[in-house]
C-alpha cells in the first residue's frame, strides 16, 4: 500500500462524504479519484465495489448514484 500525504488523505476523506450526501454533483473527475483509490490505495473493497470502480474509472458519466455512494462509504470505511 502506498501512502498518501495527509492532505491528500484528508481531501479524497472530504470528497467521498460530499459524494455520500450529494453524488449526481460529483464531477467526473472526482467519481474517477474515488474510484481510482478504491482500485489502488489499498483498500480492502469487495467484488461489488472494485466493478463499480473499473466501470467508473472507464465511463464516470454513465455511473448512478446509488453506485457513486457506494465508492464514497468505501473510502469512509478505509478511513474509520
Amino acid at each position: 500500500m502506498t501512502d498518501k500525504a495527509p492532505h491528500e488523505t484528508s481531501s479524497l476523506f472530504h470528497l467521498a462524504e460530499r459524494a455520500l450526501k450529494q453524488p449526481k454533483l460529483a464531477t467526473k473527475k472526482e467519481v474517477r479519484e474515488l474510484a481510482n483509490y478504491v482500485l489502488k490505495g489499498g483498500v480492502k473493497a469487495g467484488e461489488a465495489e472494485r466493478e463499480v470502480a473499473k466501470k467508473a474509472e472507464h465511463n464516470p458519466e454513465g455511473v448512478e448514484a446509488s453506485e457513486i455512494e457506494s465508492l464514497a462509504k468505501t473510502v469512509i470505511t478505509a478511513h474509520s
